[in-house]
């Protein structure tokens, strides 16, 4: 009977120890989960079109580009910003160039900062990304 107490209290304390590796330390963990982030910049510039960042989850960012809906794995510990390959829909539209322009931005972005209903995603080399919080 001791034997099986000690078993079962060693097999939960190994269950809290990989769940607590597992824990998120993204963007999403530090204020960017549970909104919808609208664009509003580029570099400084208002944009014309719509496009939207979401992290519905720990490891994952969905959105509406111009055109298509995407999705990307972000893995990357606060403040650094890393999303995966992006997969999106193959819709055509008008504001095609836009959609480029939107995704090629997005994959070099490297850091985020999150300060209130502002999420702010820049380079190194000093571009940015601006988005706001809707709700």
């Amino acid at each position: 009977m001791m034997a099986r107490k000690r078993l079962a209290s060693a097999a939960l304390a190994s269950l809290v120890l990989v769940a607590g590796c597992y824990q998120d330390e993204t963007v999403n963990a530090y204020g960017a989960a549970g909104k919808t982030w609208r664009l509003v910049e580029v570099d400084q510039s208002a944009v014309d079109y719509a496009a939207t960042l979401i992290f519905p989850e720990p490891g994952r960012v969905t959105g509406k580009a111009p055109c298509n809906s995407y999705t990307g794995s972000m893995t990357a510990p606060y403040p650094w910003f890393e999303m995966g390959p992006i997969a999106a829909t193959r819709m055509a539209c008008p504001d095609l160039e836009a959609e480029t322009a939107y995704f090629s931005a997005l994959s070099e972005m490297s850091q985020s900062e999150v300060l209130g209903d502002t999420l702010i995603l820049s380079t190194e080399d000093g571009r940015t990304m601006t988005f706001k919080a809707d709700g």
